[in-house]
């Protein structure tokens, strides 16, 4: 696990990060960055990016956004207004591949990382080599505002914050930062439907079947607007595949990935 440091928006702030794979392939190979989840940080994906990696023969390199894991925590007084994903596309994350010399990268995000994912790719359209995502949000649903909601209320009096304690060094950094961001009135209108014909790359999107924050209309909509696009539910799978159904998330992405290679 190392750390580096980022002037961002008018405040230091140290980012955790962590390579894997690297005993396996040179420098040279592609690296492919993992983007997480709303609630997520390095530590929670657990192995599966380095058996990701290691099956597609590829560098991954995995970080924890500010306000996560053991990056910078959020400032109690800092509320994330409802483009907090586009600033962590547009800004954290191309300061990040500067500042370690990634000139160009496959990314694999998850749920709000899936989004931020798909921003970068469209605002940096020569960047990417790829861009795969797993539960993207495009717009906002009713489903994903109920299953927020049930989330606050196991975070306040269930053991949710217990158990993600385990994985941030200031879960209510993380949490709040989400949860309060996403259940804001200003966020019903959130939408990156517009982003998506702007992308050049390659793109890769998939969703369980039985994914609880959103339904299958949001990666249909990518291909609607992306018709080269590749789409592929999951079935009997959640909203995190990479826990859910993690050998055929990788052969999807395997099978994607070697063609283009």
């Amino acid at each position: 696990m190392a750390k580096l440091t980022l002037d961002w928006r008018e405040r230091r702030v140290d980012i955790e990060y962590q390579w894997v794979n690297t005993n396996q392939v040179d420098t040279n190979s592609p690296v492919m960055v993992f983007l997480h989840e709303g609630l997520g940080s390095v530590a929670l994906w657990k192995d599966f990016p380095e058996k990701l990696c290691m099956r597609i023969g590829m560098r991954g390199l995995i970080y924890s956004r500010p306000g996560y894991g053991q990056s910078t925590p959020r400032a109690k007084e800092v509320h994330w207004a409802p483009d907090f994903m586009h600033h962590q596309a547009h800004e954290v994350l191309p300061m990040l591949l500067q500042a370690l010399g990634i000139d160009q990268a496959w990314l694999f995000g998850h749920s709000d990382g899936g989004s931020i994912a798909l921003l970068f790719a469209a605002k940096f359209p020569a960047s990417p080599s790829g861009v795969i995502v797993v539960a993207p949000h495009l717009f906002v649903e009713q489903i994903s505002i109920d299953s927020i909601q049930i989330a606050r209320q196991a975070f306040l009096q269930g053991d949710l914050r217990e158990r993600l304690a385990r994985y941030h060094d200031d879960v209510d950094s993380a949490f709040f930062g989400w949860n309060d961001a996403w259940l804001s009135p200003a966020f019903a209108s959130w939408n990156i439907e517009e982003s998506i014909p702007e992308i050049r790359c390659p793109i890769l999107a998939m969703q369980g079947e039985q994914d609880e924050y959103g339904s299958l209309q949001q990666i249909q909509r990518i291909q609607a607007l992306k018709p080269t696009a590749a789409v592929v539910s999951l079935p009997n799978c959640g909203h995190s595949a990479h826990r859910d159904q993690p050998d055929l998330l990788m052969k999807t992405v395997a099978d994607f990935i070697q063609p283009l290679r």
